[in-house]
C-alpha cells in the first residue's frame, strides 16, 4: 500500500492532504481573480482610447491617473495587510486628515518654507498616524472589540478632534518646498514625484508582503490566528504591527495630501475608506483573510480612477464610477465566496474519501 509523504520525507496525514489541497485550490482562483480584474482594466482603457483616442490616450491623461491614484495606492497597501488578517479599518481617511492637520500645525509652529520644517512636519504626521494605528491594533488584538466598531469609532473620533483643533476649517500651512517639489514636482520631464513615492511603496510593500516572514505571518494570522497561537507565533503584537503600518501609510498619504492640495481635506475624505476596502476587495484580497496581494491591490484602486477619468473626457456624469464600482465590489465578494466554497467542497470530497479508505481497510483486516 503507497503511503503519502511529506516533501521531508516524513508520513502525511490525510488532515494534512487536504489542507494543502485546499490552499492549492483557492491560490489558484485568487490568481485568476487577479488577471481577471487585469483583463477588465485593460478593455476598460482600451474602450476609452477608442472612444476619445485623441484625449484619453494621451501621456496628460496618464499623468493624470497616475497621480489621482497615488495616494490611494499608498493607502491600499496598508489595507491590503489588513484585510488579509481578516481585519478591516474604515477610519484611514480620518487619519489621513489628521496627519496632515498636526503636520499643519508643526509648519506653522516653526514658520519656515524650507526642507528641515517639511522634514519635521512629515515627522509629526508619520508619529501621530502610526500610533493611533497601533491604539487600533491594541483594541482589535488585546481588547477583542470587532475592527469595524473600532475603526469606525475612531474615524469618528479624530475626525471629530481634528475639527476642533481647527475649528473646522481646512489650514493653509504647506511649505513651498513640500508643494513645488512633491506635490507638483516631476523626476524626469513629466514624470510625477507623487507617481514615484507611490511606485515605491507599492513595491516595498509587495516585497515585505510576499518575500518576508513579516508577510508569511500575515498571511498565516488571516488563515488561522488560534493555529498560529499554538505554534508560538505572538498573534496580538503582530496584529498591533499590521494596524500600526496602516496608520504610517495614512500618515504618509496625509503627508501628500497636503502637498498636492496645499491645504488640509478636512471634508473631502469621508469616501477615502471605503474607496480602498473596494479597490482591495476588487483586487482579489479575501475578506474572510488569508489571501490577497498588493498586485491585485493597485489594479483594483486603478479601476475607479480610469473609470472617473473616461467618463469626464467622454462626457458620461462621472457618478456613473460608483455604479460600476459598486458592481465590481459586490461581484468580487461573490467570486471570492464561491472560491471559498468550492476550496470546503475540495477538502469535504477529500476527507470523505479518507473516511472510506479507513472503513476499507478496517473491513480487509
Amino acid at each position: 500500500m503507497s503511503q503519502n509523504l511529506s516533501v521531508n520525507g516524513e508520513p502525511k496525514s490525510d488532515f494534512g492532504i487536504m489542507e494543502e489541497e485546499k490552499l492549492s485550490i483557492m491560490k489558484k482562483f485568487a490568481k485568476m481573480q487577479t488577471f481577471q480584474i487585469l483583463g477588465i482594466l485593460v478593455v476598460i482603457t482600451a474602450i476609452f482610447s477608442a472612444l476619445a483616442p485623441d484625449s484619453f490616450a494621451t501621456w496628460f491623461n496618464l499623468r493624470n491617473v497616475v497621480i489621482n491614484v497615488s495616494i490611494f495606492a499608498i493607502l491600499g497597501v496598508g489595507m491590503t495587510f489588513v484585510i488579509i488578517t481578516a481585519g478591516i479599518d474604515l477610519s484611514v481617511g480620518s487619519v489621513l486628515v489628521f496627519s496632515s492637520v498636526m503636520a499643519c500645525k508643526a509648519i506653522q509652529g516653526m514658520g519656515g518654507q524650507g526642507w528641515s520644517t517639511t522634514i519635521v512636519g512629515s515627522l509629526v504626521a508619520l508619529t501621530v498616524a502610526t500610533l493611533w494605528g497601533a491604539a487600533n491594533g491594541w483594541l482589535v488584538a488585546v481588547a477583542k472589540v470587532p475592527a469595524f466598531i473600532v475603526t469606525l469609532g475612531s474615524s469618528l473620533a479624530i475626525l471629530g478632534v481634528s475639527q476642533i483643533i481647527t475649528g473646522g476649517i481646512d489650514l493653509r500651512g504647506a511649505t513651498d518646498v513640500l508643494v513645488n517639489k512633491i506635490g507638483f514636482g516631476n523626476v524626469y520631464s513629466q514624470v510625477p514625484v507623487l507617481g514615484i513615492i507611490s511606485l515605491v511603496v507599492v513595491l516595498a510593500g509587495g516585497v515585505l508582503l510576499h518575500k518576508t516572514h513579516f508577510g508569511l505571518t500575515t498571511y498565516a494570522v488571516g488563515s488561522n490566528a488560534e493555529a498560529c497561537r499554538r505554534v508560538g507565533i505572538k498573534v496580538n503584537r503582530h496584529l498591533i504591527l499590521v494596524y500600526s503600518l496602516m496608520g504610517f501609510t495614512a500618515g504618509l498619504a496625509g503627508i501628500l495630501s497636503l502637498a498636492m492640495y496645499q491645504q488640509t481635506t478636512i471634508a473631502g475624505q469621508s469616501t477615502t475608506a471605503l474607496t480602498v476596502v473596494a479597490g482591495v476587495v476588487i483586487g482579489g484580497t479575501s475578506l474572510f483573510g488569508g489571501y490577497g496581494s498588493i498586485f491585485g491591490t493597485t489594479v483594483g484602486l486603478l479601476i475607479p480612477i480610469v473609470l472617473q477619468a473616461g467618463f469626464i473626457i467622454i462626457g458620461v456624469v462621472p457618478f456613473w464610477q460608483n455604479v460600476v464600482v459598486g458592481v465590481f465590489l459586490v461581484a468580487a465578494v461573490y467570486v471570492d465566496t464561491a472560491r471559498r466554497e468550492a476550496a470546503d467542497g475540495g477538502g469535504k470530497s477529500l476527507k470523505k474519501r479518507s473516511y472510506k479508505e479507513s472503513i476499507s481497510r478496517k473491513g480487509n483486516k
